[in-house]
């Protein structure tokens, strides 16, 4: 994400980087058409903030080796979409549009591929709420505020860590508003504008976005189709020196890769040895479809077990709707993060966590059914790659809740603007990433109801075959 709000100026160069091979989008259409696509992703997906200024036209035009008439053709483009402000005498400024633009109506098909999340367990879930409301009369006789959480809802998670094989206390956890919460009161406690934090890429979009918003800046060290590259992250560490760390060691978001025991072990020593405090996203552990994942990574930091901060939420194993997360970290380590707290937020909701509380109760009852929903919806997915878009290649993920696919040409930003004006909604490669490169991925979840995501697939397939130019048979009319 560019986060250059001093002045609201946007660099550039940080913008050519971002945009990355837009010119993919003009294999069937100008060129003007493809760099405003472009440009709107990245305004859609939140990595160019609403009110931030463009650079001058010459200025693009010189950076992108195009001609200024295509960059002022894109601008009066997005402009005329409710994309751009644009001011006489001063530079334009991003923007979201009041009404639908026009050209960019959906189609018949409304579809989101945005979000990889399962729709809740109704009638548990609803039991579990009916169970909290009967048990929240204790605390309406106090002010409601709890800033490291209500003692059953600790309890049960210290309990599950411990099951898992890492020994929890109830005071070793603190509760947060979802998991995203739980990673930017990190963020705000360790980091100051400027510091740098190492990230794997691909990686899951909102860290990204959370470190943007503190003036952080990621530093990404690549993944291979096979996993972590240990070995580069050891050498990054100790060149750069980063203030945090961020790694998702289970059923990784976007791969649905799982680091191995032996992997865990070489982390584990590498954040000893360099003293790099981590922040391990356990979010979705629970949704192991292959092989279970093994103990929590924090298991496996056998010396200064302070540097680990284990960060675990309700939304992908039970409700997105519950808006439940929380930290796992020594004890001096949560103390810090609460008191820095009421600068932040209050605490959160009481209701929500005694449900969640009861929730955890009922997960061998949830879990095996949710894995078992998703892996006929992956298999369900492989089959309509298999016969409406033969030539992408996903990656051999074993858990998840989503693919990581591997197109044939680099075009992952124009198939998402394409499918956008479609009516399906699905973030390009680039986003999952740092410096705007992986236009040949793009993250497909696997968490809509079969008749939903065949549908998905299927217009899917129509807008490759609009960027493109190929008709399933022919090859790809494209220059890369």
């Amino acid at each position: 994400m560019i986060d250059e709000l001093a002045g609201r100026r946007l660099s550039v160069d940080l913008l050519v980087r971002e945009l990355g091979n837009w010119r993919t989008s003009s294999a069937s259409g100008p060129a003007y058409q493809g760099l405003a696509d472009g440009l709107r992703m990245l305004i859609v997906d939140g990595r160019i903030p609403i009110g931030a200024q463009l650079p001058s036209e010459r200025a693009l035009a010189d950076a992108l080796r195009v001609s200024r008439t295509t960059v002022t053709a894109a601008y009066n483009q997005m402009s005329e979409d409710g994309y751009l402000h644009a001011r006489r005498g001063a530079r334009s400024t991003t923007a979201i549009p009041t009404t639908s633009p026009v050209g960019f109506e959906p189609g018949p098909v409304t579809v989101n591929l945005a979000a990889a999340t399962l729709s809740a367990p109704a009638a548990v879930t609803s039991r579990a709420f009916a169970e909290a409301a009967a048990e929240v009369t204790p605390y309406l006789h106090d002010i409601g505020v709890e800033l490291v959480g209500v003692p059953p809802l600790r309890e049960a998670l210290a309990e599950r860590y411990s099951a898992r094989g890492l020994p929890t206390h109830p005071d070793e956890i603190l509760v947060t508003t979802g998991a995203l919460h739980a990673i930017g009161l990190i963020l705000a406690t360790y980091t100051q504008p400027g510091d740098r934090a190492l990230v794997e890429q691909p990686t899951y979009h909102g860290a990204l976005s959370a470190m943007a918003s503190r003036g952080v800046r990621p530093v990404p060290v690549g993944m291979t189709p096979d996993g972590w590259e240990l070995d580069a992250v050891d050498a990054a560490v100790r060149q750069l020196a980063p203030t945090l760390a961020y790694f998702i060691p289970d059923n990784h978001n976007p791969t649905g890769l799982t680091l191995p025991p032996e992997g865990r072990n070489r982390l584990a020593q590498i954040i000893s040895d360099t003293r790099t405090r981590t922040i391990i996203d356990e979010t979705i552990t629970d949704m192991w479809l292959d092989e279970q994942v093994p103990a929590p990574f924090a298991a496996a930091m056998t010396s200064r077990r302070d540097l680990v901060l284990t960060v675990g939420s309700m939304s992908k194993s039970f409700w997105g709707g519950l808006r439940i997360g929380w930290i796992r970290a020594e004890r001096a380590t949560l103390a810090t993060i609460a008191a820095l707290r009421p600068s932040i937020d209050m605490g959160t909701a009481i209701v929500e966590q005694l449900a969640a509380a009861r929730l955890l109760g009922y997960e061998d009852e949830v879990l095996p059914e949710r894995r078992e929903i998703l892996r006929g919806r992956r298999a369900l997915l492989f089959t309509l790659l298999d016969e409406h878009l033969p030539d992408w290649h996903p990656l051999p993920g074993t858990g998840g809740l989503s693919m990581w696919v591997r197109l044939p040409v680099p075009m992952s930003t124009a198939l998402s603007a394409a499918a956008s004006r479609m009516g399906l909604e699905i973030p390009p490669g680039p986003r999952f990433g740092v410096d705007g490169s992986l236009e040949r991925y793009i993250r497909l979840p696997y968490t809509l109801p079969d008749d939903q995501l065949t549908e998905a697939v299927e217009v899917l397939a129509r807008a490759w075959r609009s960027v493109t130019g190929a008709t399933g048979s022919e090859p790809y009319a494209v220059v890369v």
